[in-house]
Parts: structure tokens; C-alpha cells; sequence
């Protein structure tokens, strides 16, 4: 059985969202909008480290509602004319977790200014920030994300050997995964807080690896010998 690190968190943090474009002269009634729904890594690295697969759970109207992503970038492209809420579930690497995560956004294709003109060259973009975290990860999937950009990862305690890296993804895919250079890419939002964010988990991580240490402490010191208050007093 793969060991478990105590008082250890891993983090990725991610973006899902979506960006529908008008098709102006050529929207009919029913097929207004192109749109885009995907799950990214905050700072557009590849996610097939953690993630499987993807399904997307669109409106029933549309053919073979239940789409699924069986690899990186995680994203689908369609056509139509109403909003709705789209389900995004997450199947992660066996290495990394058992259950799945679902994810809830809703496709938004026109502007906050619903009276205001629609524009075919600027899109109505929609993202959300969120964090993916681990807690107690094994030592297999530390060593293999500790050195992956698209991780937070804490600092262990020094003299802890980890097993080598199995890597998951091939080069390939790797490179397909990256959203750096993604066609959509200029309409990605930049979160100015994500810096703020990203420091602000590591710290996190840090003091629950300082917590877990002192509780590692307490603990020995628990198991010593109490001297009584009468043979303390003389």
C-alpha cells in the first residue's frame, strides 16, 4: 500500500468558465452564439497531471448531451441560442484521488448590458477561480507534481526519501494540455489576484506542515514519563 504524507496539502489552482462569441450576420433564431466551455489551470498549465477526464453535462435539447474529454486541454465547443447551467465533472489519475468532483457554471451569452449592442469581435467571457486540494497525498503523486508548474507544493521535512516520478501524461500530450498558446488564449481573463492567491495557499501549506510538526511533538512529548506533583516538589 502506497504511504500517505500526514499534515500534507497539495494544491492546483484552476479556472472554468466560458466564452460565447456572436455570429452576428450569420446568427439565426435558433443558433446565435458559438461558445466554449473548459476547465484550465489558473496559469494556463497542463491539468492532465491530476485530471483523466472530463464530462460535460449540457441541456438536454442538445444531441448527446453528456460529452466527454478524455484528455487536456478539457474543453468543448457548440452552437445555440439559450443559456443554461453546464455540469463539469473531474475523474482524477488513480494516483491522485478515487472520487470525482463536479463543477457548476452557467453559460452566459449576452453582455450585463442586455440592451446594449452585441459585438461579434468581443466575446462575453465568464471564469470562476477555484483551488483543487489534497490533503494527505501519496508519496507517488508528491513526487511526481512536486516540480510540475501547475502545483502548490509545501516543503517536507528534510531526510524523507520519495519514490521516483511515474509520469502520467506522454510529451504529446503535454504539450496539447498547455492552454499558453490556446486560440482563446487573449480572452482568458487575467486574475490580478491569482499572484496573491497562489502565496497565500503556500502559506497556508506552511503552517499546517508548522501545526503538524508541533502535534508530531506533543505527541512524543506525551508519551514520556510524568513526574508527580509530589515527587516534583521535592
Amino acid at each position: 500500500m502506497t504511504r500517505r504524507l500526514k499534515d500534507v496539502e497539495i494544491s492546483f489552482p484552476i479556472v472554468y468558465g466560458t466564452i460565447a462569441f456572436w455570429l452576428g450576420k450569420k446568427a439565426s433564431e435558433y443558433n446565435s452564439h458559438k461558445w466554449t466551455v473548459y476547465v484550465r489551470g489558473a496559469t494556463n498549465e497542463d491539468l492532465g497531471v491530476i485530471v483523466k477526464r472530463a464530462v460535460f453535462q449540457l441541456h438536454p435539447s442538445f444531441n448527446n448531451p453528456t460529452r466527454v474529454v478524455e484528455s487536456a486541454p478539457f474543453e468543448l465547443s457548440e452552437s445555440g441560442w439559450g443559456e443554461f447551467e453546464i455540469a463539469i465533472r473531474l475523474f482524477f489519475h488513480s494516483d491522485v484521488c478515487d472520487k470525482q468532483l463536479d463543477l457548476y457554471h452557467q453559460l452566459k451569452l449576452f453582455p450585463e448590458d442586455e440592451n446594449g449592442p452585441q459585438s461579434i469581435k468581443k466575446p462575453v467571457v465568464v471564469e470562476i477561480y477555484d483551488e483543487i486540494v489534497f490533503s494527505e497525498p501519496t508519496e507517488a503523486l508528491f513526487a511526481r507534481v512536486q516540480n510540475h508548474p501547475a502545483a502548490i507544493v509545501p516543503r517536507l521535512p528534510s531526510g524523507l526519501n520519495l519514490p521516483p516520478p511515474g509520469p502520467v501524461n506522454n510529451i504529446n500530450e503535454k504539450k496539447r494540455g498547455d492552454t499558453k498558446d490556446h486560440p482563446l488564449n487573449q480572452w482568458f481573463m487575467n486574475f490580478s489576484e491569482a499572484d496573491e492567491l497562489l502565496k497565500l495557499a503556500a502559506a497556508r501549506q506552511y503552517v499546517q506542515g508548522h501545526v503538524g510538526k508541533l502535534r508530531r511533538q506533543l505527541s512524543m512529548i506525551d508519551g514520556l514519563p510524568q513526574l508527580s506533583k509530589a515527587a516534583s516538589g521535592q
